[in-house]
């Protein structure tokens, strides 16, 4: 079915897709976030540096599962949603998460050789020196397509499936919008990744633009006399918490003078992975000199 939705779908229902949300939820956790724990924890012997490494396997899982779970949250909105629309979106996220795979796989293999990223391509110590000066050139092409190219190609139609799925989550019963006790336990660990897949993915603007645009819509619904059904309020209390989380972390992050240099202008969000290297790393190394 394609366009948009149909009359006979307006006050169809459905419960709460705990089987789905874990799911996402767990892989998240797993195969995105935990991907570059597994590359620096697991031996290096076993995933030489000009191999693929243990998160990327783990990222290639993630860019056949995610798309998947996606699809199946889509089918199971109770509204006929435009369909084409949905596809192009999951095409162009494949092609981004794909993108991003090749150039975070290689900056992450080059934190073994030094490479620091609390610091930009030019002022690191590695690549400040690599001779002809041509070759830094293309580690900026490399860290433009996984930054910039790979996230924005990632992320965008990511937020346009939850947004198209969002607009199907309204329900004319007052009952119906309550979330069951399976929802309230997911929610901290969802906030959390998305607040991991913001600030690490540096894509803040596009979130907060996606929160209020969920805004506008529920206002616009209550005009209506409908309200979000629990799927609806899972996802927009867990975009509500992350938005949380992101102001704690620039709180306690603010004066950082370092990562301020890093990020300069008028939002600063720090990457996670970038005070990684600059605090934990040096505190591992001094643990290491004791």
């Amino acid at each position: 079915r394609h366009g948009g939705v149909k009359n006979e779908d307006t006050f169809k229902t459905s419960p709460f897709h705990f089987d789905l949300w874990f799911y996402f939820t767990l892989q998240n956790w797993v195969l995105d976030f935990g991907r570059p724990i597994a590359m620096i924890i697991l031996p290096l012997e076993w995933f030489p540096l000009n191999k693929p490494s243990a998160g990327d396997y783990f990222h290639m899982a993630y860019n056949v599962i995610t798309p998947f779970l996606l699809l199946k949250l889509i089918e199971r909105s109770p509204k006929t949603l435009p369909r084409s629309m949905v596809y192009v979106s999951i095409i162009m996220f494949v092609m981004g998460a794909s993108i991003h795979l090749v150039g975070d796989s290689v900056n992450h293999r080059l934190i073994f050789s030094g490479y620091q990223h609390h610091l930009s391509v030019r002022e690191n110590p590695i690549i400040k020196n690599l001779k002809p000066e041509t070759l830094i050139d293309s580690f900026e092409l490399l860290y433009y397509y996984d930054e910039y190219l790979g996230h924005s190609m990632w992320y965008i139609p990511f937020f346009l499936i939850l947004f198209i799925y969002f607009t199907g989550c309204f329900t004319p019963v007052e009952e119906e919008s309550r979330m069951p006790v399976p929802a309230l336990l997911l929610m901290g660990p969802s906030s959390l990744y998305y607040w991991y897949l913001v600030t690490e993915g540096q894509i803040f603007i596009l979130y907060i633009f996606t929160f209020f645009a969920m805004m506008a819509l529920v206002m616009h619904q209550k005009r209506k006399g409908l309200v979000l059904d629990s799927n609806g309020l899972f996802l927009f209390y867990s975009f509500i918490i992350t938005l949380v989380l992101i102001a704690v972390w620039v709180v306690w992050l603010w004066n950082d003078k370092i990562l301020r240099k890093k990020y300069p202008g008028v939002i600063y969000i720090p990457e996670p992975w970038a005070f990684y290297t600059l605090h934990m790393n040096n505190l591992h190394a001094a643990k290491e000199s004791l």
